[in-house]
């Protein structure tokens, strides 16, 4: 029996009508910005009432949120993924080499997430995707029902760490530098450059990494 099969008819419909505001909002991302679309006109493409929208998100800034969850957890079995076979800094690379794939896939969506991310100063919890919104979602990603969903940064710092003890980086690697070094590389990238030249993220991330790795090693040899 498939994983979908198992799923009780209410617990599909729950996550196939959100998958469906999602998958709604992505599309609108890559010509407009969140701003531009209205509740009214997300709802009438659902086939939902305006009543019902706000059941499944309190706010139009939450769809967002959504999809910043969204995107975080398949983030996180592609690194689930990248550790059985790989350890420390491959780890790491392998990350960004799928971040940028997906930004040239869908710019609007990162652009929009990065801006959420801006705004969010009081660290809003993310909705909770359920089994279901897993399964339906990525029916390909074998497991990821099941998946841990750890945040970016705890991935970084597990890798980082890794990396530390594999001789990859000196064992007096500053952990915070480096963490901020990487975050900031992800998103900043995108910002600088996805709208001039979203094909060349993936070689401007390994460019900036190779830059970083360097600069870790010369700092802690001082």
């Amino acid at each position: 029996m498939s994983e979908s099969a198992k799923l009780t008819l209410r617990a599909r419909k729950f996550a196939r009508t959100r998958l469906s505001l999602a998958a709604a909002t992505t599309r609108h991302l890559e010509s407009a910005p969140l701003d531009a679309l209205s509740v009214k006109s997300l709802c009438e493409q659902v086939q939902i009432s305006e009543a019902t929208f706000f059941n499944y998100f309190p706010r139009k800034d939450d769809l967002v949120a959504y999809l910043d969850k969204l995107w975080s957890l398949e983030l996180n079995w592609y690194g689930e993924q990248a550790a059985q076979q790989q350890h420390g800094l491959a780890v790491i690379e392998a990350l960004f080499r799928y971040t940028a794939i997906q930004i040239q896939k869908k710019p609007g969506l990162m652009a929009e997430i990065i801006a959420y991310e801006a705004r969010d100063r009081a660290h809003a919890p993310r909705p909770e995707i359920t089994e279901a919104e897993r399964v339906l979602a990525f029916p390909e990603l074998k497991g990821i029902d099941a998946s841990t969903h750890n945040s970016l940064e705890t991935l970084f710092k597990t890798s980082l760490q890794q990396a530390m003890q594999h001789n990859e980086l000196p064992e007096n690697t500053l952990i915070p530098a480096a963490m901020v070094g990487l975050v900031s590389i992800f998103y900043g990238v995108p910002l600088a450059i996805q709208h001039s030249n979203p094909a060349s993220i993936g070689a401007m991330y390994r460019q900036q990494l190779e830059l970083l790795w360097a600069g870790l090693r010369t700092a802690a040899v001082k």
